[in-house]
């Protein structure tokens, strides 16, 4: 039995397009450190605590989306991006999407790994937030090398 949860290839264009919107986003805020004041908005929360603040569950809060906005982009961007078939996809390129998940897992767990030993406080707070997004960058920058190298080997033997 064959599983496939791959989406069709058309949607890996819209995929790109909202992840580059939303890393475009996360710089602005994160180089930057505003949040434009339009996002205040009052939202739905399960579970909120600030500092200082007594615990509130299931209430409406104020809060500042983008953040949440932003994240969410780099996510269903990422997804689409990672999760989307090939034009020509074949064994080769599951294996190739196989073995860059794989080491994509593998580097995030290191890069955690050093930043559990050496970073410490809100700073790694900041790295954990990062981590977030981490696994499907690194499997998109690892997959995309490695078709290219695939594309670059097959036109050289023609």
């Amino acid at each position: 039995m064959k599983l496939n949860f791959l989406f069709s290839n058309k949607y890996k264009t819209p995929g790109w397009f909202i992840l580059f919107i939303g890393l475009i986003l996360f710089c602005l805020t994160f180089f930057i450190g505003e949040e434009p004041s339009f996002f205040d908005v009052k939202v739905f929360t399960m579970s909120a605590n600030g500092f200082g603040d007594t615990d509130r569950y299931f209430e409406f809060i104020s809060n500042n989306v983008y953040n949440e906005i932003t994240a969410i982009f780099i996510i269903v961007g990422g997804l689409l991006t990672t999760f989307s078939k090939e034009k020509n996809e074949d064994e080769y390129i599951a294996k190739i999407r196989l073995s860059s998940l794989s080491w994509a897992v593998l580097v995030n767990y290191i890069v955690l790994l050093f930043a559990i030993i050496f970073i410490y406080d809100f700073s790694f707070f900041t790295i954990m937030i990062l981590n977030m997004f981490t696994t499907i960058i690194f499997f998109i920058i690892r997959f995309n090398i490695q078709l290219y190298k695939l594309n670059k080997m097959d036109s050289d033997e023609k």
